[in-house]
């Protein structure tokens, strides 16, 4: 649990954070070349999801914000995995660090656009959040491709088990 809670409180003030530099420091329309055309910073306010999908439906991505966020906190009761404890840390940290600023940015509760600023070479634009939901998603992936379930067992390891003594 102290993984999972540190890491979210960490995803957030990063995130957080680098939106503050990001709107302070970008918000005369400069590009920040890092890599070429590769990986620039650039201010972009997203009122949608990814890729500025359903723009206009804002309180959605809030509301789903809010409930991964109720369902991370739930199952991390039965937390038993470091891994599961990064992953779910990842996704809550992502998860609440867009939900601020649909909470609290322009134009208003539940229809605030989120800050991004990273872009991936013109294919999109992210921010440190998404950055945090991407990478637990791969962990997610990589987790139960190997079978392993949020206590840490491995998926239907002991059935074989019950099946003896049923019987």
């Amino acid at each position: 649990m102290a993984i999972l809670w540190t890491l979210a409180a960490a995803v957030v003030a990063v995130d957080q954070l680098t939106k503050a530099w990001a709107v302070a420091a970008l918000s005369d329309g400069r590009r920040v070349h890092l890599l070429g055309d590769w990986l620039t910073l650039v201010l972009l306010r997203n009122p949608g999801a990814a890729f500025s999908f359903a723009t206009g439906q804002t309180w959605i991505f809030a509301l789903i914000a809010i409930a991964v966020t109720v369902v991370v906190i739930r199952v991390s009761r039965r937390l038993g995995s470091m891994w599961w404890a990064v992953a779910l840390g990842l996704v809550l940290g992502g998860a609440v660090g867009n939900l601020i600023d649909r909470l609290v940015r322009a134009p208003g509760v539940l229809r605030g656009h989120v800050v991004d600023f990273i872009d991936y070479g013109g294919w999109f634009v992210g921010n440190v959040a998404d950055i945090a939901i991407v990478g637990a998603a791969v962990i997610i992936m990589v987790l139960s491709l190997r079978g392993r379930e949020l206590d840490g067992s491995r998926a239907g390891a002991g059935r074989g088990r019950h099946a003896e003594t049923d019987a």
